[in-house]
C-alpha cells in the first residue's frame, strides 16, 4: 500500500468525530502510565463507545486449568439452546498488556446472540507479570480444555473456532496453527486487525503512526512489557507471518483452519493482516477478507459511535454460522 499524503482525509466523519472527543478528553497516554494504571485506564475507558450488553440465556464463569496449574478465569455465553451449541474460543486485544473478559464482554455476548453460538473468552495471563509465551501457552491450555470438556459443559466439541482482536488476534491465529500441528481440527479463525509481523517496518505502521488510536508509542510500550528479548520478536508464537521456530524455519500455513479477518483501514496493522491473508491464501487456507474503511483499530469496540463496528460484527457472525454449518 501506498503511503497516503493526508492519511486523516480517509477517516469517516464519525470516525474522526471519536478521535476528537477522545484528544478533548486529554488523558495521560497509555505508554506514559505504569501498567498497572494502563490496565484500569483500559477498563475504565473500555465501555464508554461500546454497545449495551446483549442480554443472554446462559452466562457462566469458568476456571481453566493451565500447565503450570494456573486457573484461568474464563467467562462462557450462549444463547438459549436445546442442542449443544458450537463454540468460539475468543482472546480479547490490549498489547498482551490491558484488556480482560470483562473489556470485550459486549463484543462476545454481541458475537454469541449474533452467531447463535457459544463464546468462551479467556483471560489468558498477562505481561509484565507474565512475559512471552505464557499467553500463548495459555490460549492453547485453554483451546485443549475446551475440546476435552465440551459434552460436560453442553457444548459441541466437534465445532470448535478461536477468536481475537488485535494481540488477541495474533493469539487466534498461532493457536490455529498450534491446532493444525497438533491434528485438532477447527471450523475457523476469526481474526480483528490481528497482530502479525515481528517488526512495524510496513508502510501502515509508517502512514498511521499517529492520531489513530493505536500510536507508534503504544506498540513499543506494550511489546517492552510482554518480550524477553528481542530475539522474541522473530519467534512464531509472536509473529506468524515471519517469524521462525527453533530450526530456523518459517512456520508453514497449509491445513490451517478457514480464516475470516476483518481489518480497520487506518491501522497501523493494516498491512500484515493483508499479508497474513495473502499466505494463508498462498497455503490453500479459504480467507474471506474484509477492510472496513475509514475506520481506526479498536473500532468493533465503538458500536454507539462507529456503524462499521456492527458492519463488522454482523460479517464476522455471518462467518461463524456458515463455518458452523
Amino acid at each position: 500500500m501506498s503511503h497516503h499524503p493526508n492519511p486523516r482525509s480517509l477517516l469517516t466523519t464519525q470516525m474522526r468525530g471519536v478521535l476528537d472527543r477522545i484528544a478533548r478528553a486529554g488523558h495521560p497516554p497509555m505508554h506514559a502510565l505504569s501498567p498497572d494504571q494502563a490496565k484500569r485506564a483500559y477498563e475504565a475507558g473500555a465501555g464508554v463507545l461500546d454497545m449495551a450488553p446483549h442480554k443472554l440465556a446462559r452466562v457462566e464463569d469458568l476456571l481453566i486449568p493451565a500447565r503450570d496449574g494456573f486457573q484461568i478465569p474464563a467467562r462462557l455465553y450462549a444463547p438459549a439452546s436445546e442442542q449443544p451449541l458450537p463454540v468460539l474460543m475468543y482472546l480479547h486485544g490490549g498489547g498482551f498488556t490491558v484488556g480482560s473478559v470483562a473489556t470485550h464482554e459486549p463484543l462476545c455476548r454481541h458475537l454469541a446472540h449474533l452467531s447463535h453460538c457459544a463464546v468462551v473468552s479467556v483471560d489468558y495471563r498477562l505481561a509484565p507479570e507474565w512475559k512471552f509465551p505464557t499467553a500463548v501457552h495459555d490460549a492453547w491450555d485453554s483451546l485443549v480444555w475446551l475440546g476435552e470438556q465440551a459434552s460436560a459443559l453442553r457444548l459441541d466439541g466437534t465445532r470448535l473456532a478461536v477468536g481475537g482482536d488485535s494481540a488477541g488476534g495474533t493469539l487466534a491465529s498461532v493457536t490455529a496453527i498450534a491446532a493444525r500441528d497438533a491434528g485438532l481440527p477447527l471450523s475457523l479463525q476469526l481474526l480483528f486487525y490481528p497482530g502479525t509481523a515481528g517488526h512495524q517496518d510496513t508502510p501502515s505502521h509508517k502512514t498511521f503512526a499517529d492520531g489513530f488510536l493505536l500510536e507508534e508509542p503504544h506498540i513499543s510500550y506494550f511489546f517492552g512489557q510482554y518480550l524477553r528479548s528481542a530475539a522474541d520478536r522473530d519467534d512464531w508464537r509472536f509473529a506468524p507471518l515471519d517469524g521462525v521456530d527453533e530450526s530456523g524455519h518459517v512456520r508453514e500455513l497449509d491445513g490451517v483452519a478457514p480464516a475470516w479477518i476483518g481489518l480497520a483501514e487506518c491501522d497501523c496493522l493494516t498491512d500484515e493482516g493483508v499479508m497474513y491473508a495473502d499466505r494463508l491464501r498462498m497455503a490453500g487456507v479459504p480467507v474471506d477478507l474484509e477492510i472496513y474503511a475509514g475506520v481506526v483499530h479498536g473500532f468493533i469496540q465503538f458500536g454507539r459511535a462507529i456503524p462499521q463496528a456492527m458492519t463488522a460484527h454482523n460479517d464476522a457472525a455471518r462467518a461463524l454460522r456458515h463455518a458452523f454449518g
